[in-house]
């Protein structure tokens, strides 16, 4: 029971990031790259702090310290810039379809190839995803930020199975952040969007950072040794609900009864990629 206790607080806490970001920069609290930056900035030191605090031994020079460090930058920035040009809804189908596809790739190749059930469920899982952001086939795709999504899914995905072979969470958590932190400060000089920070900005990716971010990330390392690969993957599918849910309960926002169909189809989903066939 603790175990899925611990799932569910990791799914929430991904799913806080997405609310924090939506009401920082959709407010016009703080522009997406500074998001970033911060976000990155603010975990780093609040694992550092733990680390330390734990007297964990943070090591730099392994080949799976490197790896992870440049997916979870490729994942902060390609989400950040590409929500300057692309629709949320849009933006999510292509993040979590990238993401679905190279972990059960990744994992074919590692020998933890999806089983039927779970591919099924992931199909029912992304289909109430579909209904939930229901995008317009009227909408324009801009490429370069449908690549830079794609490229975030890809370094969420490559970030996900190196967690798996983490020895210790918290400190390869907090390595990462730190190596990944000069990548995203590269972001504000890569664009020509303006950057403006106000307090509530800085407030709420600081938060973003430290709690959502820097602990959700260990808490999701410390869990993944004890998931396939492939459930871990279906797991994300559930972050866009309970962000929905937070934004029915939290930001008032309007709940449809197309997000009522779409979040049965996506828990059913799930539920059959995790039930286990009788013998």
């Amino acid at each position: 029971m603790r175990f899925y206790i611990l799932i569910c607080l990791t799914m929430v806490a991904f799913a806080a990031n997405s609310l924090l970001n939506r009401v920082a920069v959709d407010y016009g609290y703080i522009d997406p790259e500074s998001f970033a930056v911060i976000r990155v900035a603010s975990g780093a030191l609040m694992l550092i702090a733990l680390a330390r605090f734990k007297g964990a031994n943070l090591t730099w020079l392994e080949p799976r310290r490197g790896l992870g460090a440049l997916a979870l930058a490729l994942y902060m920035i390609g989400f950040s810039t590409a929500y300057l040009t692309l629709p949320a809804g849009l933006g999510a189908l292509i993040l979590f379809g990238v993401v679905q596809i190279s972990i059960f790739v990744i994992a074919a190749f590692l020998k933890a190839a999806p089983t039927l059930r779970q591919i099924v469920g992931a199909v029912i899982a992304f289909g109430g995803l579909v209904v939930i952001v229901n995008p317009s086939a009227t909408v324009s795709v801009d490429l370069q930020g449908a690549g830079l999504m794609a490229l975030a899914g890809l370094g969420w995905a490559v970030y996900t199975i190196t967690g798996r072979y983490e020895p210790d969470a918290l400190a390869g958590t907090a390595a990462n952040f730190v190596l990944a932190l000069p990548l995203t400060m590269a972001v504000p000089f890569l664009t020509d969007a303006p950057h403006d920070i106000s307090a509530p900005g800085l407030l709420l990716a600081a938060l973003s950072g430290a709690f959502a971010s820097g602990l959700g990330y260990a808490l999701w390392y410390s869990l993944l040794p004890k998931l396939t690969p492939s459930t871990a993957a279906i797991l994300m599918l559930s972050v866009p609900v309970l962000a929905l849910a937070g934004g029915v309960l939290l930001l008032g926002e309007v709940l449809h009864l197309r997000y009522l169909g779409g979040a049965v189809l996506v828990l059913g989903g799930l539920t059959l990629s995790f039930l286990k066939p009788r013998t």
